[in-house]
């Protein structure tokens, strides 16, 4: 094992998953476990005394459970953790969205046992995000904004009924869940322009993504449908699992939905929506490049501005990680660089610079 191994608590309250999960992270010697603990307070016992570089966290323990844990984790002792969820529980799958809108990094499902024909998939997936982890970005991790007024009391959101004329295009993934909680309620619904999201996640998590940030937004928020023509003044969530991409004209686009092979590694992937979103869209198209590992989002940001269209790429300091907007700018600059406090009041200007033109 390396000297400079980082140091992982393992949480769960199951002695045999915590024996596995332990033996999963050691088991390319880049991290070494510190110790193990069976519940949310026995976690924070030992970080306060171990300080484990990484934390992977179980959602469902007694005495206090993972959503807990990572609050008090993250108000006292702020450091990357990863979230093991069980396969299959609706009750999990939210209380895990809702952990990544609080500052989890990553979440992996858990393993169902040591003979398991997904045992090599989740060891590809803990690696995967115990890597993001040791490039985390701390100081992205600041209290996100409160939601707008229209979501705190309630108020009924507009929902035109007008096709689309411009476009937000944005891209997202590790940290995105947090990212887009704070960009999505702040927009106004009177934005005129169709929204469209590519975060990376599997499909039972998109759904509950689009459903959450509903709740929270003025706009109304959903899962893409295949075929739906696209509308102003509406945020379409792409379904894990699936590509979107943008097929018609201006103010006749619509929605495209295919199961073609993943493109960096994931599916959906935000270039093949960028591409379309350029292409029909020009000028009346805005690209958002957000916090993420990888470089998905870049090559189709290049494209929006090669077609007239605007670029919003998040800054480093508020990202999480900044793989994906380091790309970003790399291949195609950006029209502004902004926090993610930012970034909402940027969309709704350009969007509304763009309506000025239109009608002059």
């Amino acid at each position: 094992m390396s000297k400079n191994a980082a140091t992982v608590l393992v949480v769960d309250d199951s002695a045999f998953m915590r024996k596995l999960i332990a033996e999963l992270v050691e088991s390319t010697g880049a991290f070494r476990v510190v110790a193990t603990a069976g519940d949310g307070i026995e976690a924070l016992q030992k970080i306060r005394a171990l300080r484990p570089d990484i934390v992977t966290l179980d959602i469902e323990m007694p005495r206090l459970n993972g959503l807990q844990t990572l609050e008090q984790i993250m108000a006292e002792m702020p450091r990357p953790v990863v979230m093991l969820s069980a396969a299959g529980s609706e009750l999990g799958n939210e209380m895990t969205l809702r952990a990544l809108e609080r500052g989890a990094l990553e979440f992996v499902k858990k393993p169902s046992g040591p003979v398991s024909i997904d045992l090599s998939t989740v060891r590809e997936q803990l690696m995967s995000a115990l890597d993001a982890a040791r490039a985390m970005n701390m100081g992205g991790m600041r209290s996100p904004a409160s939601a707008t007024s229209a979501t705190i009391d309630g108020a009924a959101p507009s929902k035109s009924p007008g096709a689309a004329t411009k476009v937000v295009a944005i891209a997202s993934s590790t940290g995105g869940p947090r990212a887009l909680a704070e960009i999505v309620p702040h927009l106004p619904d009177d934005l005129g322009a169709a929204v469209i999201i590519v975060q990376h996640m599997p499909r039972e998590f998109t759904k509950l993504l689009a459903a959450r940030l509903d709740t929270m937004s003025p706009l109304w928020v959903g899962e893409a449908i295949n075929g739906k023509v696209l509308r102003e003044n509406r945020v379409y969530v792409a379904p894990g699992g699936l590509h979107l991409t943008l097929g018609g004209e201006t103010g006749n686009a619509s929605i495209r939905l295919d199961n073609s092979p993943a493109i960096w590694g994931v599916r959906p992937a935000a270039d093949p929506l960028f591409f379309s979103v350029a292409d029909i869209f020009g000028r009346s198209a805005i690209g958002v490049v957000l916090t993420g590992m990888g470089r998905d989002g870049a090559e189709g940001l290049r494209r929006i501005r090669g077609a007239g269209g605007k670029a919003i790429v998040q800054d480093r300091e508020s990202s999480i990680i900044y793989g994906m907007p380091q790309a970003a700018l790399a291949a195609a600059g950006a029209d502004r660089i902004a926090p993610v406090r930012e970034i909402a009041p940027l969309i709704s200007d350009l969007c509304a610079a763009r309506s000025r033109e239109i009608g002059a």
